[in-house]
């Protein structure tokens, strides 16, 4: 947990696979802790081939299949099959706009929101109106699990907004 925090949560993050796997790891979470999906992580990324937008695009039945007997990741049919549709969004995205990742941070018109300096926990959003039309966007588009929880947690984990509070050194306010 110290790792990802230190390295990765609130960082920007750009390219359509490392955004991918932050989305599809966000919608498994839903429901779970954190520190499930990072312990699974490697075994996710080993089963989802990378988290190539391609390669998941393409998968079938018998890879549904593969996926729900593979006990290193998170078997649920339903949040298998939305990562799947999530991966094909992703290349209809990339086409329209050049990559997901220039279509993702698009959206953003300013930069990222930081906490002020006497934010508290109780201060950090679990959702904010940003993250709602984001959300509807993308279920207008055909992905799933992408409520605006989900998103809200994507964006805290790509840098879109900043939610280091100030006793983190991270905090950049």
């Amino acid at each position: 947990m110290a790792a990802y925090h230190d390295d990765e949560w609130g960082v920007p993050a750009h390219g359509d696979e490392v955004l991918f796997e932050r989305l599809a790891l966000e919608s498994f979470q839903a429901g779970l802790s954190w520190a499930t999906i990072l312990h699974k992580r490697d075994a996710f990324r080993r089963a989802f081939s990378g988290f190539d937008p391609a390669a998941v695009a393409a998968f079938g039945d018998a890879d549904v299949a593969r996926l729900l007997g593979d006990a290193g990741i998170v078997r649920n049919t339903a949040k298998i099959t939305a990562t799947i549709a999530n991966a094909r969004g992703v290349l209809d995205i990339a086409r329209e706009a050049d990559s997901f990742d220039a279509w993702l941070w698009s959206h953003l018109d300013a930069p990222p929101r930081v906490l002020p300096a006497d934010a508290t926990r109780s201060d950090v959003p679990d959702v904010d109106p940003f993250a709602h039309r984001l959300s509807r966007d993308l279920r207008d588009r055909g992905f799933r699990f992408v409520g605006p929880t989900v998103v809200y947690a994507l964006m805290q984990s790509v840098g879109m907004v900043d939610d280091h509070l100030p006793s983190c050194w991270r905090y950049r306010g």
